[in-house]
């Protein structure tokens, strides 16, 4: 008897109608979901090598710098995300030398969060997409800093005097997405920022929302956000369906 759902399977990637073999899936499903998990666990615990981001993202913007947040490593980021969500004594001192500079419009951060793979293949086609349509707006050196969360945006923005922050950081992989990106903005960030104060676009990978409708997408938002000089639940997504055709993506 075939399975009613079995057509869908064209329109998603989800896991459905993949029959069965008694009470239990067939092996080759069964042999998937075991890669997938796999995959998501090495997207998690994969070493994060910044100095080598930081030589890809200098072939377009040529001001970068490192930083640490406090958690010393993997299992502490993972354990106390506390911790990633504040700078380390070291890069609050070296951050701070930049006070004295005009406060910039936005702040870019790259983080691993929790998708290594998705910082290190989408972090840098998203920035070559976004950064033309910054044209304009006066930039911070990008900041790139291992093992941060989204709050650390809220540090890094506050002592800079940003007007808005911007990170971009692997997210919690699934079992069909190790490489997804998200990106978080605030306006006027400060620490103590709340997640309703600051809004995201996620799913960013070649079978999610692309490089370029996300870099429209983000512009639109940051645009109408310095504009309303607000962030979050307050600000509506206005803009039309900025999708490439074909894309994957579905966005409200």
């Amino acid at each position: 008897m075939s399975d009613a759902w079995t057509h869908l399977r064209d329109f998603t990637a989800a896991r459905i109608a993949l029959g069965h073999a008694g009470g239990s899936l067939p092996t080759g499903p069964h042999l998937d979901f075991r890669l997938s998990h796999a995959r998501a666990r090495d997207a998690v615990l994969a070493p994060f090598d910044p100095e080598a981001l930081a030589t890809e993202v200098r072939t377009i913007h040529p001001e970068v710098i490192l930083l640490e947040s406090e958690a010393v490593h993997r299992a502490d980021y993972l354990q106390r995300p506390d911790h990633g969500r504040k700078l380390s004594g070291a890069s609050r001192e070296k951050l701070s030398t930049l006070a004295h500079r005009p406060p910039p419009d936005l702040a870019i951060i790259l983080s691993d969060g929790l998708s290594t793979l998705a910082i290190m293949a989408q972090g840098v086609p998203l920035l070559r997409e976004l950064l033309p349509l910054l044209e304009g707006w006066r930039l911070a050196p990008i900041f790139i800093i291992r093992h941060g969360r989204v709050a650390v945006q809220d540090e890094i923005g506050g002592i800079l005097c940003a007007g808005q922050s911007l990170i971009l950081l692997g997210e919690r992989p699934g079992l069909g997405s190790p490489d997804s990106l998200g990106a978080y903005f605030t306006y006027a960030p400060v620490p103590g920022r709340t997640d309703a104060e600051r809004n995201c676009v996620s799913n960013i990978r070649p079978q999610g929302l692309t490089h370029a409708a996300a870099a429209r997408k983000l512009h639109a938002l940051l645009e109408a956000s310095r504009n309303l000089k607000l962030s979050g639940v307050r600000l509506k997504d206005d803009s039309p369906f900025l999708a490439d055709p074909g894309s994957a993506a579905l966005l409200p």
